[in-house]
C-alpha cells in the first residue's frame, strides 16, 4: 500500500519561499510509469495541479505558476520536494502530494494546511 505525507511550516510570510516535502513509503519514486505531482485547493475553490516529477526525474509544471515553482527529488529517502517563490496571501491553501497512474491519480497525502501572512 502507498502511502505519501505532506510535511513543511504551516504558516510562510509573503515574499518567502514555501517549501513542502512528500515522503512516500510501499513504493519507489522511480518506478516506471508513475509521476508525482502536487496539487492544491486554496479555500473556497477548486483543485489546481500545480507540477510533478516524473519517475526519470522530468518535471512538468502548471504554466501559471512556472516561474515560482520548482520540484525536486531526493531518491535516497523517497522524497520530493515542492518550493514556491514569492508568496502572498492567495497561495493560501490545502497542499496535497499525490502519485500519477496517468490519467488518474490514485494516492493522495492528506494534505497540509499552508497559511501565506505576515
Amino acid at each position: 500500500q502507498v502511502q505519501l505525507q505532506e510535511s513543511g511550516p504551516g504558516l510562510v510570510k509573503p515574499s518567502q519561499t514555501l517549501s513542502l516535502t512528500c515522503t512516500v513509503s510501499g513504493g519507489s519514486i522511480t518506478t516506471s510509469y508513475y509521476y508525482w505531482s502536487w496539487i492544491r485547493q486554496p479555500p473556497g475553490k477548486g483543485l489546481e495541479w500545480m507540477g510533478a516529477i516524473a519517475y526519470s526525474g522530468s518535471t512538468y509544471y502548471s504554466p501559471s505558476l512556472k516561474s515560482r515553482t520548482s520540484i525536486s527529488r531526493d531518491t535516497s529517502k523517497n522524497q520530493f520536494t515542492l518550493q514556491l517563490s514569492s508568496v502572498t496571501p492567495e497561495d493560501t491553501a490545502v497542499y496535497y502530494c499525490a502519485r500519477c497512474n496517468p490519467p488518474r491519480s490514485d494516492y493522495w497525502g492528506q494534505g497540509t494546511q499552508v497559511t501565506v501572512s505576515s
